[in-house]
């Protein structure tokens, strides 16, 4: 786990700090480790090689800097790249050219197509502007009912049979109370479909509670009790896979030179494929207020990788997270230019999603 960025500010003055900059900012513009000779010509302090090496040792000390391979040069570490993410990224606004182009190219799909064109174009756009991959992970929306009923399937269970408006299917089991017929049963049937038709199950279920002194008088105890429980359990059932969109894995395969990195980038997408802790990123996300960005192995999802990954959520018309766009690429990504593209690409799905929901009102 990686140590506060407070704890490193401490111990670094204001010499330390800026050679540390330049050397992490150096990096992410060439991808090469920064010799001591190097810093010392692009410092705005003059100093020696040898003063900047010495700086240097102290600072593979503290592990924020380490020697790749057989290198003379120098290179941040995971942990010195998450220093200098949380204490020194200067992040500028997005130029008028890249919102203007972001802008056109994902509003350029939200009349003619559905959602998932408009987040494929979301994904595209973000990997032609970072050179990475654009990644999208889509919560699966949640179903509005035409048809809902319960079939038994022995003296303790029945199957909840959903059909959507869309015509998607979904069979879930769901116990029965002890004694329930099979009058109870139907009636139960059509009591639940005359209030969730129409709706998703959690509006359902909402209006469900909103009508519980009605359903005293309608139902018997047996009856009401497998329609509150049985929509309680359906409304609780784990959420579904979410669709995952990727573009640009080319840009991933071309920056790994090595084998073993192009073995490591085919199992991140073996995973991505497998949908393999997307939910759990999904939840991250609706507790992040913004831009999240992992490095390395801090996400288990990216960690075999050796990925950056900058991600933020977009929103519905009812500001709730739906997803995340973002972009995965190496981890000596342009932080200070990516992150606040993907923010602005969020942005404009999020005002996509809302304009879709009013359409379709």
């Amino acid at each position: 786990m990686s140590r506060p960025a407070e704890e490193f500010l401490s111990v670094l003055n204001a010499r330390s700090q800026d050679i540390f900059r330049k050397l992490v900012e150096r990096y992410l513009e060439t991808g090469l480790p920064v010799g001591s000779r190097d810093l010392s010509r692009i410092l705005s302090i003059g100093l020696s090689p040898a003063s900047v090496r010495n700086v240097m040792a102290d600072l593979e000390d503290l592990g924020l800097i380490a020697p790749p391979h057989t290198s003379a040069g120098r290179a941040p570490t995971q942990e010195g790249l998450r220093f200098f993410v949380d204490a020194m990224l200067e992040v500028g606004a997005v130029d008028e050219a890249e919102r203007s182009k972001i802008a056109q190219q994902i509003e350029g799909h939200s009349g003619q197509g559905d959602i998932e064109d408009i987040l494929t174009e979301a994904s595209t756009v973000l990997s032609g502007l970072s050179h990475g991959a654009g990644l999208v992970i889509a919560a699966k929306a949640d179903m509005v009912l035409r048809h809902i009923e319960f079939v038994r399937l022995d003296a303790q269970t029945a199957m909840a049979i959903l059909v959507g408006q869309d015509g998607s299917v979904e069979n879930r089991v769901v116990p029965l109370p002890p004694g329930l017929t099979a009058s109870a049963l139907t009636q139960a049937s059509n009591y639940l479909a005359s209030i969730a038709v129409g709706r998703t199950l959690s509006e359902a279920r909402a209006a469900l509670a909103a009508r519980r002194s009605e359903q005293k008088a309608e139902l018997d105890e047996l009856t009401r009790r497998l329609v509150e429980s049985g929509l309680a359990e359906l409304s609780d059932a784990p959420m579904a896979s979410p669709t995952v969109i990727v573009r640009g894995r080319a840009n991933l395969l071309n920056d790994a030179m090595a084998s073993e990195d192009l073995q490591r980038i085919r199992e991140l997408f073996d995973e991505l494929e497998s949908k393999t802790g997307l939910i759990e990123l999904l939840g991250d996300a609706e507790k992040a207020q913004g831009v999240r960005i992992f490095i390395g192995s801090e996400n288990k999802l990216f960690s075999l990788s050796g990925s950056s990954v900058i991600l933020s959520p977009y929103r519905d018309a009812n500001e709730k997270v739906v997803g995340v766009v973002g972009v995965i690429g190496p981890t000596r990504l342009n932080y200070a230019r990516i992150v606040p593209v993907v923010d602005y690409t969020a942005n404009v799905v999020s005002a996509m999603m809302g304009r879709k929901k009013q359409t379709r009102s």
